[in-house]
């Protein structure tokens, strides 16, 4: 069983869009997949009460005092992959969420303020020596000058996903239906990005040659 921890100290990185879009996209392709939601907000809860389909991911809201405990009990179940959504701030449950980890990934919009503000969450994350990669969300769509400065300056202070996530109202429309960006429209370009940005992940996690390309910047 994976655990993926999806952090950062900053809010408003789109955390929650994507945990649920990786997580559905990870049941459709075979990967039995569980969010666990740590995140007073309850975004991702609130995103699994809104959802009609019968089949993907579940989600559980727990507290930090769970957290470690839910662990094999999912693993029994048969739980493929555990993606732990996180608080947009420093607290125990972030700690544990990175412990727990076989990988953390730390979105950040493609600004200075977002790769300044993502420091602290690197220091967590190098102290309790944990691997980890960025990922750049909410892009401008197209080829971006702002996006391909970012990629450069994330690839001299840590790892990040070769696949950076354009700002698309498909995760917005996603989030409002209890869908991810993979059922809400398959063909889509956010479909496309989530689905190579969960093969990424999966490769990195797994050591895999492909989990450390860093090439492409749309």
């Amino acid at each position: 069983m994976h655990v993926l921890a999806i952090v950062s100290q900053k809010g408003g990185t789109g955390k929650s869009t994507l945990a649920f879009s990786l997580a559905v996209a990870a049941e459709e392709q075979g990967l039995r997949t569980s969010i666990i939601d740590i995140d007073p907000q309850g975004t991702t809860k609130k995103w699994y009460s809104r959802r009609e389909a019968e089949t993907g991911p579940e989600v559980n809201a727990l507290s930090v005092n769970q957290l470690e405990a839910a662990m094999p009990l999912l693993r029994k179940q048969g739980v493929q992959l555990v993606i732990i959504d996180t608080p947009g701030a420093d607290t125990p449950g972030v700690t544990a969420a990175i412990q727990l980890a076989d990988l953390c990934l730390i979105p950040a919009r493609p600004s200075v303020a977002d790769i300044e503000a993502s420091a602290p969450t690197v220091s967590a994350i190098h102290r309790l020596g944990k691997p980890f990669s960025y990922v750049l969300n909410q892009c401008p769509p197209g080829r971006s000058i702002r996006t391909t400065d970012a990629f450069r300056v994330l690839q001299l202070t840590g790892a990040v996903a070769s696949t950076p996530l354009a700002l698309r109202a498909d995760h917005m429309d996603a989030l409002a239906t209890g869908q991810g960006v993979t059922e809400r429209d398959p063909n889509s370009k956010a479909a496309g990005e989530i689905r190579e940005l969960l093969t990424w992940t999966l490769n990195r996690i797994e050591g895999k040659p492909h989990g450390q390309k860093q090439t492409r910047v749309a």
